[in-house]
Formats: structure tokens, C-alpha cells, sequence
């Protein structure tokens, strides 16, 4: 039986413990409840050896319900766990209606440790207010998080470990913080992998990555089943040699490096571009506070190329182009710069590119 769980950490907690026992199957619900319940429909029978159905991928279309079972979840934290250092305390920062969130419940139970959860709206001074009292203290957060406790100048040090994911992690954040003490463990994975299994670049235990015409496949044992009523996106996606994600990628000495989405290459004058590497590259600016990149219909070029910034300081159009191809090819220079108050982000951290897309005329 798949059950309708609201998504706080009062109430999944005890409803993940029994799923993880062999009990009903959770279905995590928040804002988007109606939306969730009448794409997954939890009254129809539930597939073989459920325990979660992760919400995925409804942004911008239907839901889809990663199907994750205990053993999955189980492997997912034993592999943190050991990669980590041990077991420990975490703090819940990030949704639960969100895998990450949801993980950070698992590996609590699965520890036998109480974690702390964050009250109200994601500020620094919320954050720098809870106190973790475990051996070991973790937490898992999006960049724009760790962005904004860097900026306000909170204690980041009594953290063992902080999860960086959700979205790529840019490195001049990456060094900021490693300058303020903090220990970022960069993190790559999605709901169809019970959330992040490779860190900094490197597989979790049991984790392979291998790449299928340039995209990133997943394999062992933290693997969804499929999708929940789905036959047909799970032939799809999974197969026997694992699950191919729509990430681009490259692979060097075992290490990954993830390139972007293939669908938000940006075809302009017949050249692809990833608008997480043009991103990554404006971000390394010290005039860019945070940057999103996206592709516009153009009659010339077919789509040109946008940058919309948080500046910190004047930058010009051409001073950007002559920064970001320092690094990459000159026909991945934003043809048009835009200023902008913020970027516009997803519940899981994420760059909202259909927000973004939609403000540029």
C-alpha cells in the first residue's frame, strides 16, 4: 500500500521507519500535493518491493515517482556513512520532499540518531541557531545556501562533512569555503539513485559510472526500480547495464565531471553549448555574485546565447565574452548580458531555466 505522507520531518520520520521495516510505502507530499496524487495515484496496487516514491521531474510536466526500496536506501546510507567517516547527527535544511531532505531522515534512522531540523525559512541566522550534539555532525545543502551563510559569515567548522548538491557547485564557492574551514563534499546523484552517490567526482562503494554516448549511467545497488506506473519511462531509462540520466559528462582517471543537462544545450549557429559550463566560468568573475545561463530564440543564430547576472560591480557585455572564452570556445560567449536581482531557483535548489527564460523578452 503506497501512503500520502505530509512532508515534515515529525511525520515521515515514523512513516520512513516502518517502510524501511516492511511497512506501507511512503509517498512525501508538500505544496504540490493535488499535483503529486493525481499524476503517482496512490490508491492503484503499488509495484513489488517499494518502501519510497520520490516525487521527480514536475517542474515543468508531470510528476514521476522514483520507486526506491529499503534495500536501496539502506545501501544509499551505508555507502555515505562510510565515505563520511561513521555515522552521525544531521541537520535537515533542505526539503523533504526532496530526496536529499528525504535521505538525510534515512541515514538518521538508520544511525539511531535524532536530527535537528531547521525552523521556518533557510536564513544564516536560523541556521547558525541549531546546535548538533553528535560525534559527528553533518548536513546536506544546495550552493545558494552555502552561498549565503559565506556572505553572512556564519561558523561553518563544527560540521564534519557539508553535502553540496542539487546543482553544480561553482569553484570559486567551493574555495571560499574551503578558505572559511568549511568541508564540502560535493555531491552528484538524483531521486532514480536515493540521491547523491558520487562524491567529489568519485563513485560511492558499490557505485559505477560509465558514460552512453556522452551521457552519465549509473549502476548498483542504490538504483531505483523504475518509475511508479510507468512501464514505459522505465524501459526507457533503466536497463542492464543501469540508469542513463540526461546529464552530459566526461570520465578522467575514474573522476566524473558533469557537464550540464543535454536538454538545456543551448544550438546556437549550429554550436552546442552547456550553459553550466558558461555559468561555472562567469561565476569565477569578482564581479558576478550568481549567474544563470540560458538559450532564446534569435532569427539569426537559431538561439543566442544569455547570461542573466547578480553583480556585485559593473561588468560590460564584452568584458564577460572576453572572460568566459579565456576558458571555453568564443561561440560560447553570451551574445547578451542582462542584470538581474536574482536567479530564480526550483524548491531542490536548482536554476529554475524556464523562470529564467521566460523574463528575457
Amino acid at each position: 500500500m503506497l501512503v500520502p505522507v505530509e512532508a515534515t520531518a515529525a511525520l515521515l520520520l515514523p512513516a520512513l521507519a516502518a517502510a524501511l521495516d516492511g511497512g506501507d510505502a511512503v509517498l512525501p507530499v508538500g505544496a504540490d500535493r493535488d499535483r503529486v496524487l493525481a499524476a503517482l495515484r496512490p490508491g492503484e496496487p503499488l509495484e513489488p518491493d517499494v518502501a519510497v516514491v520520490v516525487p521527480t521531474s514536475g517542474s515543468t510536466g508531470e510528476p514521476k515517482g522514483a520507486l526506491l526500496s529499503a534495500a536501496a536506501l539502506r545501501a544509499s546510507a551505508a555507502a555515505t556513512a562510510d565515505r563520511l567517516g561513521g555515522p552521525g547527527q544531521w541537520l535537515l535544511a533542505i526539503p523533504p520532499t526532496h530526496v536529499g531532505g528525504l535521505q538525510v531522515l534515512v541515514r538518521s534512522l538508520l544511525a539511531g540518531t535524532v536530527p535537528q531540523v531547521l525552523a521556518g525559512p533557510f536564513t544564516p541566522q536560523a541556521f547558525a541557531a541549531v546546535r548538533l550534539t553528535g560525534d559527528r555532525r553533518y548536513v546536506s545543502l544546495v550552493p545558494t545556501q552555502l552561498r549565503r551563510l559565506l556572505d553572512a559569515g556564519t561558523d561553518l567548522t563544527a560540521y564534519d562533512a557539508i553535502l553540496l548538491g542539487a546543482a553544480a557547485a561553482p569553484a570559486e564557492l567551493l574555495h571560499r569555503a574551503a578558505e572559511a574551514g568549511a568541508r564540502v563534499v560535493t555531491t552528484y546523484g538524483m531521486s532514480e539513485t536515493c540521491g547523491g552517490c558520487v562524491y567529489d567526482g568519485v563513485p560511492l562503494d558499490g557505485v559505477t559510472v560509465s558514460l552512453a554516448d556522452g551521457l552519465v549511467r549509473l549502476a548498483g545497488p542504490v538504483l531505483a526500480s523504475g518509475y511508479r506506473l510507468r512501464p514505459d519511462l522505465t524501459a526507457a531509462a533503466f536497463g542492464p547495464d543501469g540508469f542513463t540520466t540526461s546529464d552530459l559528462g566526461a570520465l578522467s582517471g575514474g573522476v566524473l565531471s558533469v557537464l550540464g543537462r543535454a536538454d538545456d544545450l543551448v544550438v546556437t549557429g549550429g554550436e552546442k553549448v552547456a550553459p553550466a559550463a558558461v555559468e561555472a566560468a562567469l561565476l569565477t568573475h569578482p564581479a558576478v555574485v550568481d549567474a544563470g545561463v540560458v538559450g532564446v530564440a534569435d532569427t539569426e543564430w537559431g538561439q543566442r546565447v544569455v547570461a542573466c547576472v547578480v553583480l556585485r560591480a559593473p561588468l560590460s557585455l564584452a568584458e564577460a565574452r572576453d572572460y568566459v572564452t579565456a576558458g571555453l570556445p568564443r561561440t560560447w560567449a553570451p551574445r547578451e548580458l542582462r542584470e538581474v536581482t536574482e536567479i530564480p531557483l526550483l524548491p531542490s535548489g536548482k536554476i529554475d531555466r524556464a523562470g529564467l527564460r521566460s523574463s528575457v523578452p
